[in-house]
């Protein structure tokens, strides 16, 4: 099957990992040798509730033997998208209780692009340096990095960039301003935290200026911080959230929520100003349902900030700089990409599963499910710390 992989299957870098993968549960891959995996990365943080739950899987097969795809989105009333749509806005602030579902982070990226931008009837975007929010176009455009970007250009226009965390920068959004863009917590740049009230110091521009705040949450939301969102921690209410990645435990999904009067500028002038086939679909939207029922009703959340602590108390190494992030979003931070690779390449062989981040190459990725166990906690940390022991 590897063979075919690389013949067949389109590619996204020279050296992809290749695993080949037979079967997954809970906390654990299994690949074609049945030699079993410890998964610190969840997809990249998609599977929020690990892999294959029981109630995600019994979602997912009593909704395809009801119906599946009937109608593109936005037509027919499917009691799926429609209760997870429901159940959202009552686990958000009021101005954020309408909600558009689509297909992936990225397209949820465009849907909020274009509805700042109907909106409004300003055409600039601001966005962060190092920012990431995805690979279509309009996605791409925000992106932080040159390198990634001029290869595809000419992008989008009108679009700017600030330092993230950077107060005097904030003199950049003016009455011009559609939108400022930002990730709640950067992803891609090393997991880097809001700091000293810089959210909050955005949300007032914003309001001054009349500009939109969207908050990307494709990768920290659904409980990966400890709370169902991140800027739940920044007092901070953005005009609209974007999620996507551990929405649906696994699936593909995006949405983007805002209010409904600003949301029902999509519907006309033009009519279907943002459409999608599969937007919304009734068996994703079945495991979406259930992932935030089972986040929201568990402890899950609360456990999670306890399992950081956990992370924290035994990834304690010379080798190791720091460890960025919150909740069950961390990146550990060492000296050289060296090391970082080292980590990445040698916990495989051992059994345990990490990764890199996209622009931070000193980091390495833990973002296990939320339901990750302290024995597998400590299993996998043992791992880290032997390899790194043994790292000259």
């Amino acid at each position: 099957m590897k063979e075919d992989f690389l013949t067949y299957q389109a590619q996204t870098s020279p050296h992809p990992l290749g695993l080949e993968i037979s079967r997954a549960s809970g906390s654990y891959i299994y690949d074609h040798k049945d030699k079993v995996y410890l998964d610190f990365v969840a997809g990249v943080s998609a599977c929020t509730l690990g892999h294959c739950h029981p109630k995600i899987v019994d979602a997912v097969k009593n909704q395809a033997e009801k119906y599946m795809h009937v109608m593109v989105y936005g037509e027919f009333a499917l009691a799926p998208a429609t209760t997870f749509c429901k159940l959202l806005a009552a686990q958000l602030p009021k101005s954020l209780d309408t909600t558009y579902m689509v297909n992936s982070g990225t397209e949820a990226i465009e849907g909020a692009i274009k509805l700042a931008r109907r909106y409004t009837g300003r055409s600039e975007l601001i966005s962060a340096k190092n920012a990431y929010h995805g690979n279509t176009m309009g996605s791409l455009s925000l992106l932080g990095r040159e390198e990634r970007k001029s290869p595809f250009r000419p992008l989008i226009p009108d679009v700017k960039f600030i330092d993230f965390n950077a107060e005097a920068d904030l003199k950049k959004i003016t009455t011009k301003t559609a939108a400022v863009i930002l990730e709640t917590i950067q992803g891609g740049a090393g997991f880097i935290l809001p700091k000293d009230g810089y959210l909050e110091k955005v949300r007032k521009r914003c309001t001054e200026t009349g500009s939109l705040l969207i908050l990307d949450e494709i990768q920290p939301g659904f409980g990966r911080t400890g709370k169902l969102f991140a800027f739940q921690h920044y007092n901070c209410v953005p005009d609209i959230l974007v999620m996507g990645k551990g929405m649906a435990s696994g699936l593909p999904v995006g949405a983007f929520t805002a209010s409904k009067n600003m949301m029902a500028s999509l519907q006309d002038n033009p009519k279907l100003g943002h459409i999608t086939t599969f937007g919304g679909n009734p068996v994703i939207a079945a495991a979406s349902l259930a992932t935030l029922r089972e986040v929201t009703e568990s402890q899950l959340m609360a456990e999670t900030l306890e399992k950081e602590k956990l992370f924290r108390k035994l990834l304690q190494h010379a080798a190791i700089k720091e460890i960025r992030g919150k909740g069950l979003m961390l990146a550990l931070i060492v000296e050289e990409s060296e090391i970082a690779n080292q980590i990445i390449l040698k916990s495989m062989d051992e059994g345990l599963l990490l990764f890199w981040l996209l622009f931070e190459p000193k980091a390495v990725r833990i973002s296990p499910p939320l339901t990750i166990s302290i024995d597998e906690i400590e299993k996998g940390c043992a791992i880290i710390l032997r390899i790194l022991d043994g790292i000259k």
